[in-house]
C-alpha cells in the first residue's frame, strides 16, 4: 500500500524548471539498496525514511539512545514510529566514527548507501560543528569504510551566504564530502525553505492576530517546499545520475514568494481583510547590540539572535552569480504541494497539519536547515 501511494504521488508530481515551466517528470526507478538514515527521527528524516521504503528500500533508521525534540524518544518509541517493516532501527552515537562503523559492520547484508539528514538541534556554534560538520564527517568516513557507494547530505540553500556558525559548519561538511574521492559519490541537497517557518504566524492569523513580516515585506523571497517533496528529491538521488556527484538547490513548485504575498494569501484563506505589522529592520540592532552586551558576541544567545536575523534580510533562493542577488527563476522548482496546498490543508476544519509541523528545540521559526533530526 505505501509503494502504491508513493508511486501515485511521483505520477502526480510536477517539476517546475527554471523561467517557470511546468513539466511532468516520468516515475523514476531504480535498484533497491539497503541504506542507512543518520537522523531519521527529525522533521525531515521521518519523511525521508518513509519515502525511501515506499520505494522498497530496505530502510535502516541510525538513532541515539535519546533523540527527537528535546531528546523525549527512546529507542523503543522510534521502533514504534518505524514499525510495519517500514525500517529496521539500530544503536549508534554519530559523534563517535568508531561507534558508526561497528554498528554498520554488524549489518548483514551491508549497506549500499546513506542518507543524512543530521543537524544541530540549538543553532548554537559548537552544536552546529560538532553534529552539522563533525557528525556528518563520521557519517560519511564510516559509510566510506563500511565499502557503501553513495552519500545524500541534506545541507540547505542558505549556505551560498554563510553569516552564521551552522552555515559555516555544513559548508565545512560539504567541502568534506566533495574531497572524498572516487570510492564514493555523493549528492548534496539543499532546500529554500520549510513549511514548517509559517506555523507561528498561520495560527495566529487563524486566532484573530496580524501577519507580522520585516520592512514592507517585499525584499524577502523564498520557495517553500513540503518535507514529502523534499523526501521524494532526496530519495531521487538514488537513482538520478544526473544528481551524483552534485549540489542540488531545491525548492517547492510556483513562483518564489515574498512574506507579504504569504500573508495576503494567509488571510484571503481565513476570509481576513490583510492586517500587517511592519517591524523595522533596524529593531535587529538594537535588540542584537543588547545581547552581546549583556550575554556576550560569542555566546549562543547572541548567535540565536543572528539566525533570527539572517532569515528576516535574507531570501532563501539561488544566489546569481553574475548579479550577486536571489534568483527565483534560477531556484529550481520541485514537487506538487503548493504553499496555498498546504495551507489549505492545514487550516482544515479537524487537520492535525499545524501540529504535526515540529521545529527543533530553539524554536526559530523561520530557520532552514536546522531541525532536531
Amino acid at each position: 500500500a505505501a509503494a502504491a501511494r508513493a508511486a501515485a504521488r511521483a505520477r502526480g508530481r510536477r517539476t517546475a524548471g527554471r523561467g517557470g515551466k511546468t513539466t511532468v517528470d516520468p516515475v523514476l526507478e531504480g535498484p533497491k539498496m539497503r541504506v542507512v538514515v543518520f537522523g531519521g527521527t527529525g522533521y525531515i528524516g521521518k519523511a525521508t525514511v518513509q519515502e525511501l521504503a515506499a520505494r522498497g528500500h530496505d530502510v535502516v533508521v541510525m538513532t541515539r539512545e535519546r533523540s527527537g525534540i528535546g531528546a523525549a524518544q527512546g529507542v523503543d518509541e522510534v521502533r514504534a514510529m518505524f514499525s510495519g517493516g517500514v525500517a529496521e532501527v539500530v544503536t549508534g552515537d554519530v559523534t563517535d566514527e568508531a561507534s558508526i562503523s561497528a554498528a554498520l559492520a554488524s549489518m548483514d547484508p551491508p549497506v549500499d548507501a546513506a542518507v543524512c539528514c543530521l543537524a544541530s538541534r540549538t543553532g548554537g556554534r559548537q552544536d552546529s560543528f560538532d553534529i552539522d560538520y563533525q557528525a556528518t564527517v563520521n557519517c560519511k568516513e564510516a559509510l566510506r569504510k563500511a565499502g557503501g557507494k553513495h552519500f545524500v547530505l541534506l545541507s540547505a540553500v542558505c549556505v551560498q551566504r554563510p553569516k552564521l556558525a551552522f552555515q559555516e559548519a555544513k559548508l565545512k561538511a560539504e567541502q568534506n564530502l566533495q574531497s572524498t574521492g572516487d570510492e564514493l559519490t555523493y549528492s548534496i541537497v539543499q532546500p529554500t525553505a520549510f513549511f514548517k517557518s509559517l506555523v507561528g504566524q498561520v495560527k495566529g492569523v487563524k486566532g484573530g492576530a496580524p501577519f507580522v513580516m520585516f520592512g514592507d515585506g517585499t525584499e524577502v523571497k523564498c520557495k517553500p517546499i513540503s518535507e514529502q517533496d523534499l523526501a521524494s528529491f532526496i530519495a531521487d538521488c538514488l537513482w538520478d545520475p544526473k544528481k551524483k556527484n552534485a549540489t542540488l538547490p531545491v525548492g517547492g513548485p510556483g513562483d518564489a514568494m515574498s512574506f507579504k504575498e504569504q500573508g495576503e494569501l494567509l488571510f484571503k484563506l481565513v476570509q481576513r481583510d490583510p492586517f500587517f505589522i511592519c517591524v523595522p529592520y533596524g529593531i535587529f540592532d538594537v535588540v542584537q547590540g543588547a545581547i552581546d552586551f549583556f550575554a556576550g558576541k560569542d555566546s549562543d544567545t547572541a548567535e540565536y539572535g543572528r539566525i533570527g536575523r539572517y532569515y528576516a534580510e535574507e531570501s532563501m533562493l539561488v544566489l546569481d552569480p553574475t548579479t550577486g542577488k536571489y534568483s527565483g527563476e534560477l531556484t529550481p522548482s520541485y514537487g506538487k504541494t503548493s504553499l496555498r496546498d498546504f495551507l489549505e490543508e492545514a487550516l482544515a476544519e479537524g487537520s492535525t497539519k499545524l501540529e504535526d509541523q515540529k521545529l527543533g528545540d530553539q524554536g526559530l521559526g523561520s530557520r532552514v536547515g536546522i531541525s532536531a533530526d
